[in-house]
């Protein structure tokens, strides 16, 4: 069938075929541009990451003698992390302390007695303080978990509450402060008392045997109390806080706040009666004015300005037995602040009946709120032995070097500049913590900077080199890695920017360098660092990788060198030797000296890629005018394989009009026979 003619359909003479073949000889120029775009394309990749791999070496010699070298690192290690851990920032000064911790700080939580899983949460205004902090719910009534959402996310940062079912079919309400210190218990008032009431929150049960305890905790007055100028009020105290402020050890908690009125000036010197003009007569265009009027005024005396009373003295406490004491005096201040007060050192073990307000100030007002007394300590009569405290609000108490430390956290940033010291639970021994350089830091330093090195030494050998042992010695590369390597081999070999620049890098590692410790260390091979090192025992031969200019770390070495002083360390890597606080000297500095000239703006590596982009855009254009020539070329083959397709069918018909005209002849001479 392929040999059937189909006129119009099929060329007899397949010449589609033909200029098919022809083409792809033309094309045969513009094939080889693309192919040229391709290796330029590749080039430039290469260049692009010898650019990388040079920028990471680079960052990592210029972190080594920068202001955040790693010299300057500083980490505090504890002898019994289980007690007391210590975190060191840059600023922290070399040294030892040894510490105890007597107490760590709590915060309290309360866990109310197990609840029917449909308790429902009455209405009301909820209201939680943790130390001076207030945390306010108007809540419309609903389930405890409802409550608990809402609670957590006003309180957010100072107190979290949570839902736990305790038992089957039972669920309790643990309510927690999230601050922690002596200062910043967990109290309740208005609807929130009613609540820890009904609840049990934080109840406590007495011990066996003997009497019902007393309250850890009362408050007395949560709302505020404001007193104007020269008034004067009474705070009462329940049974319960007489009760309590009676013991010893008591605390009386409060906030106050003043607002103070400016001073009344004195009165103005009255201006008299007003006197109408005594006016005016003219005469021939002449205007006569008549004498004012006079009044004779008496001297004014002003009054005195009225006396400004400033009296701090505003609170005192009355006892059950008729007698009182003063207590300290208020600061000023717009914002309530919270006072603390020892009522062993008050009251002398007398009962307190009330808090008396006295305002003798003539321009200042007094508000007073939040007050509590409770017992931060109870006495071994009164431990609490209910579950539903989990734990009482108390501070850190840590002993250093015989001074005791009180904290409101376990976190304490202000005792040595610069370190930061965490209790994790009281013990009696004695944790030391060392304060010094971050020897692990720098060692992981001059491992990433060995490592950069490395990784770039192999690309300049990989580009730079045709023989495939360079790949075999590469032994830490990937199956991919590999074969990427493998495709780059010798792309660069001969181009002496890329050896000259390896052999400046093998140079920088290998020379001597000024220190302070010269004779002793001056020399990167000093501190374990150095191609084909010398092991004691050794006796195998050289590593002709080595010659290839890698860099090796004897870790025993390194470990021994950095355990020593760190200074002369320090300097090999970057010295200030002119001192102008620039360093000048070390094996950091010159290798990011011979690293600046290929990446930095308008380095060899961004003049390369510059270059290849040049190349590829000429070939690019030159493929534009190749296309165009072949299209054309194309079109003139077409256009004479039809013509010549043409003359051939006109032929073909010609010879079949000639075959026809010959047997119509023949047929009418043979009919004339």
């Amino acid at each position: 069938m392929s040999d059937i003619y189909m006129p119009g359909v099929r060329s007899r003479l397949n010449t589609d075929k033909l200029i098919e073949d022809l083409m792809k000889v033309e094309r045969i120029p513009r094939d080889r541009a693309e192919k040229q775009i391709e290796t330029y394309q590749a080039e430039k990749g290469y260049w692009q990451e010898v650019g990388r791999r040079v920028t990471a070496l680079r960052d990592s010699a210029r972190f080594m003698y920068s202001f955040q070298n790693p010299f300057a690192e500083r980490s505090a290690r504890s002898s019994d992390e289980s007690v007391l851990i210590a975190n060191a920032t840059r600023q922290a000064v070399e040294q030892e302390r040894s510490f105890s911790v007597k107490q760590v700080a709590k915060a309290d939580r309360f866990l109310s007695d197990p609840l029917e899983l449909n308790y429902k949460v009455e209405p009301g205004k909820y209201t939680f303080t943790v130390g001076s902090d207030e945390i306010t719910v108007d809540y419309r009534g609903g389930t405890l978990r409802d409550f608990t959402e809402i609670l957590n996310r006003r309180g957010r940062g100072k107190i979290q509450a949570n839902v736990i079912n305790v038992e089957s079919g039972k669920q309790s309400l643990l309510i927690e402060s999230l601050v922690t210190g002596a200062e910043n218990r967990l109290s309740f008032s208005g609807a929130a008392e009613d609540l820890a009431r009904t609840t049990r929150l934080g109840a406590k049960a007495p011990v066996q045997g003997q009497e019902p305890v007393l309250p850890e905790r009362v408050m007395i007055n949560a709302d505020a109390v404001t007193v104007k100028e020269g008034d004067k009020n009474t705070i009462a105290f329940s049974q319960d806080a007489q009760a309590l402020s009676s013991q010893k050890g008591i605390i009386l908690n409060f906030e106050t706040s003043t607002k103070v009125t400016p001073t009344a000036e004195s009165e103005p010197i009255p201006s008299g009666p007003a006197i109408p003009s005594a006016g005016s007569v003219i005469y021939g265009g002449i205007t006569i004015e008549n004498d004012p009027s006079y009044i004779s005024l008496p001297k004014f005396d002003a009054p005195p300005p009225p006396v400004r009373i400033d009296d701090m003295a505003f609170l005192s406490l009355a006892f059950s037995d008729g007698t009182s004491a003063a207590l300290p005096l208020v600061q000023d201040s717009a914002g309530f602040i919270p006072s603390r007060i020892n009522l062993d050192e008050v009251s002398g073990g007398r009962t307190v009946s009330s808090m008396e307000i006295v305002n003798n100030n003539t321009n200042r007002e007094l508000s007073i709120r939040n007050v509590t007394v409770f017992n931060p300590n109870p006495p071994p009569g009164q431990e609490i032995t209910s579950p539903n405290i989990l734990s009482s609000a108390q501070d850190a108490i840590v002993v250093m070097e015989g001074i005791e430390i009180k904290r409101s956290s376990n976190e304490i940033s202000d005792l040595i500049p610069g370190v930061t010291i965490i209790a994790k639970k009281p013990s009696d021994t004695q944790v030391t913590v060392n304060v010094e350089p971050d020897r692990d830091s720098i060692k992981e330093a001059i491992v990433t900077l060995v490592g950069n090195y490395n990784r770039l030494v192999a690309e300049l050998n990989v580009l730079t080199r045709k023989d495939d042992r360079v790949l075999q010695e590469i032994t830490y590369l990937t199956a991919d890695e590999r074969t990427e390597m493998k495709e780059r081999l010798g792309a660069f070999s001969g181009d002496m920017t890329l050896i000259q620049f390896k052999n400046r890098l093998q140079q920088s590692v290998t020379g001597a360098y000024i220190t302070e410790a010269e004779r002793d260390l001056s020399m990167l091979v000093q501190i374990g660092v150095g191609t084909d090192l010398r092991r004691a025992g050794a006796t195998t031969g050289y590593d002709p990788s080595q010659l290839r200019g890698y860099l090796e770390i004897d870790e025993k070495v390194l470990d021994a060198a950095l355990a020593g002083d760190l200074r002369p360390i320090q300097q090999l890597f970057g010295y200030d030797t002119t001192g102008d606080l620039i360093a000048d000297s070390g094996v950091a500095v010159t290798l990011d000296s011979v690293a600046r000239p290929l990446v930095e703006t308008g380095g060899i590596v961004s003049i390369k890629a510059s270059t290849i982009d040049g190349k590829i855009k000429q070939e690019e254009q030159r493929i534009a005018t190749l296309d165009r020539q072949l299209e054309a070329k194309e079109l003139a083959l077409k256009r004479q394989y039809n013509n010549m397709e043409s003359a051939f069918n006109r032929m073909e018909k010609m010879q079949t009009d000639l075959d026809n005209f010959s047997r119509q002849a023949n047929a009418n001479n043979n009919a004339r026979r």
